[in-house]
């Protein structure tokens, strides 16, 4: 099977989660990065991406537990009004609990630390992994934030500096992303610097999408992570 292939549908039974590995596994994983997509997405969309991340880690590409339609899923109900998005913050703090235990089931299933796991994702997904990494960062050692944006109601559960000061973040964002505007990611560079939270911010001629330039920065971003393990 093609590295690029996502392996069969899996349920974790600690979280409820559905997932997908990307196969094949390494025998003994370097690095566990896990995947989140967004809202309407499902699975296998960033799997493409997860392949490009090198043969010795472990991929997990995680299902929203929300099932929007055939195929579609998400991790919290969210409505774009003229004063911004409005969520269900009762659902997408269980999404967090949920994505903190399926985290913590695939690190002692395979043996992988959490000072080598990643966590990151588009739009909703990335919204995800930003909750997760700042609300946990003794789970992760980082997290990208794709098009996406940062919780303001995650602020009550954030972290300690000192723990925070451990988190590597990337977050990139399309100038022209008129469904989560340039300013979340403004909102977000400047609050993880307010936290002490080691980061890069770019930004790109893009919409709300993840374009060939972003996934490649991506995963440049990772390999010199990975460099450091």
């Amino acid at each position: 099977m093609s590295p690029a292939e996502p392996g069969p549908l899996r349920e974790e039974a600690a979280s409820g989660l559905g997932y997908r590995l990307l196969e094949p596994q390494p025998a003994v994983p370097r690095a566990l990065i896990v995947l989140l997509h967004g809202v309407g997405g499902h699975e296998q969309d960033l799997a493409a991406l997860g392949a490009t991340l090198g043969s010795e880690v472990l991929v997990a590409c995680a299902r929203g537990p929300l099932l929007l339609g055939p195929g579609r899923f998400g991790w919290f109900p969210v409505r774009f009004t003229p004063q911004g998005p409005s969520i269900d913050a009762a659902i997408a703090e269980h999404s967090r609990v949920q994505l903190l235990r399926f985290i913590a089931t695939l690190q002692a299933q395979y043996g992988v630390a959490a000072a080598r796991t990643l966590v990151a994702g588009f739009s909703q997904g990335g919204i995800l992994s930003a909750s997760v990494a700042l609300t946990a960062p003794d789970l992760v050692a980082g997290f990208a934030v794709l098009s996406g944006r940062i919780l303001p109601q995650i602020e009550p559960r954030l972290a300690g500096r000192s723990h925070l000061a451990q988190l590597a973040a990337l977050i990139v964002h399309g100038r022209d992303d008129l469904t989560l505007p340039l300013a979340w990611a403004e909102r977000a560079d400047a609050w993880l610097t307010a936290l002490g939270v080691s980061h890069e911010t770019r930004i790109y001629p893009a919409a709300h999408e993840l374009t060939a330039a972003m996934a490649a920065d991506f995963r440049d971003w990772v390999a010199a992570w990975l460099a450091t393990r």
